[in-house]
């Protein structure tokens, strides 16, 4: 009954909740590279159109560790609407998100070292160059042949170009695909994208200068579809050792899936929530975001590397690291590989306490989302009752 009251509630807003998490991103964002990754996913689809939820997520670029949540947007979507959907502008389109999406990342992340908005294929739109938000490249994956400025085709003008390099990606395990290191030739040119002749915004260029990068898997396994990705990038790429950075660039855009699948069937299983009502969903769905970006931060840091160690404010209140030491503390057993191997204070500790809370024995493989969301629920679930036997202050809320 309190939690249906919560949702229901006018005064609690998704904003709000989005605009407190980006604040922390922020502040881990100072100084960094940062590698801003977005993407939609579908809350409840039917009969043509649905819900869905546009997020962007910022990565250390040194080392992957998701910082933390950028932005979260909510879209309605109805069937019928695909005629004149190309004679209007660009904000009056669903795909204006993206565009949002790098906005945001630009204005949240303004303190890092630099910014990299990463995003498939459905973000390949002229206006996501043209439009770009200062301080920030673009890795795009190219969806459309373009018209070049000098009147050729963009995939013809790549496919022309000759084997830059050769190297070795390691391809992440999908449905479908095991993970595995697949030899890629890569070759890149600059190009001048032409103005889509039904644009709609007269202060648009009649072209946009970026860089194609275009890597192919040169021997896939027998029964094995080849990886082939063409992207576009405002990085100047003048060597292949240039072109292999920005395909390492989007091949991490897999940190979203991952985000997704915690969110969705491998965690809080969104897509079966029974609330129809768009107001309360949308807030517990926005709820269920920022707390499956914590078990993605927890399970990243699992192994303690690599690079230096994250704080556990990355993903906890200060106040947390008292209860987590003494969870520790009942959790450890005597022989070493049932001790903590992390120092206090660093999330790599945390994680391996919510793994063990989640019913981790600390011997048989990796804990995964499903077992580290556990273990954060039961903390959670700790920490609830740690307060309610606090004596409370005048004015002073209990942080859930």
């Amino acid at each position: 009954m309190r939690l249906t009251r919560f949702l229901r509630n006018d005064a609690v807003t998704c904003e709000e909740m989005l605009s407190e998490a980006a604040a922390r991103t922020a502040e881990r964002c100072a100084g960094r590279h940062v590698v801003a990754i977005q993407d939609t996913t579908v809350l409840d689809s039917s009969g043509g159109g649905g819900a869905y939820l546009h997020a962007v997520i910022a990565l250390d670029g040194e080392d992957d560790a998701i910082l933390g949540l950028v932005d979260g947007q909510f879209l309605e979507r109805s069937g019928g609407r695909r005629a004149g959907r190309r004679q209007a502008r660009i904000e009056e389109k669903e795909s204006f998100r993206w565009l949002m999406g790098a906005d945001q990342a630009a204005s949240v992340c303004a303190g890092a070292a630099s910014v990299t908005v990463v995003a498939d294929r459905e973000s390949d739109i002229f206006e996501m160059f043209a439009l770009r938000p200062e301080g920030a490249e673009l890795v795009v994956r190219a969806a459309h042949d373009r018209a070049l400025a000098d009147g050729g085709a963009l995939f013809a003008a790549v496919d022309a170009a000759p084997v830059a390099g050769r190297a070795g990606l390691v391809l992440a395990a999908k449905p479908g695909r095991k993970r595995r290191t697949a030899q890629m030739a890569v070759r890149f040119l600059p190009v001048a994208l032409a103005c889509p002749a039904n644009g709609q915004r007269r202060d648009l260029p009649q072209s946009v200068a970026v860089w194609l990068v275009d890597v192919r898997e040169s021997d896939p396994p027998p029964g094995e579809a080849a990886v082939h990705w063409r992207l576009l990038t405002t990085h100047a790429v003048s060597e292949p050792a240039a072109a292999f950075l920005v395909v390492d660039l989007y091949r991490r855009r897999w940190a979203i899936e991952q985000l997704f699948r915690t969110l969705k069937s491998q965690g809080f299983d969104i897509e079966d929530l029974g609330i129809e009502a768009a107001a309360p969903r949308n807030r517990l769905v926005t709820a269920a975001l920022i707390a499956a970006v914590c078990i993605q931060q927890l399970v990243h840091a699992r192994d303690g590397g690599p690079g230096p160690l994250r704080p556990v404010r990355d993903a906890f209140a200060p106040e947390d690291q008292a209860l987590l030491e003494a969870c520790c503390a009942s959790l450890e057993g005597k022989t070493e590989r049932q001790k903590n191997p992390h120092p206090k204070g660093s999330l790599a500790y945390a994680a391996w306490v919510c793994a063990r809370l989640g019913g981790w024995t600390g011997y048989y493989g990796k804990p995964g989302p499903i077992v580290m969301l556990e273990g954060w629920l039961e903390f959670q679930a700790m920490k609830r009752g740690v307060n309610l036997l606090r004596p409370h202050s005048p004015g002073v809320a209990d942080v859930v």
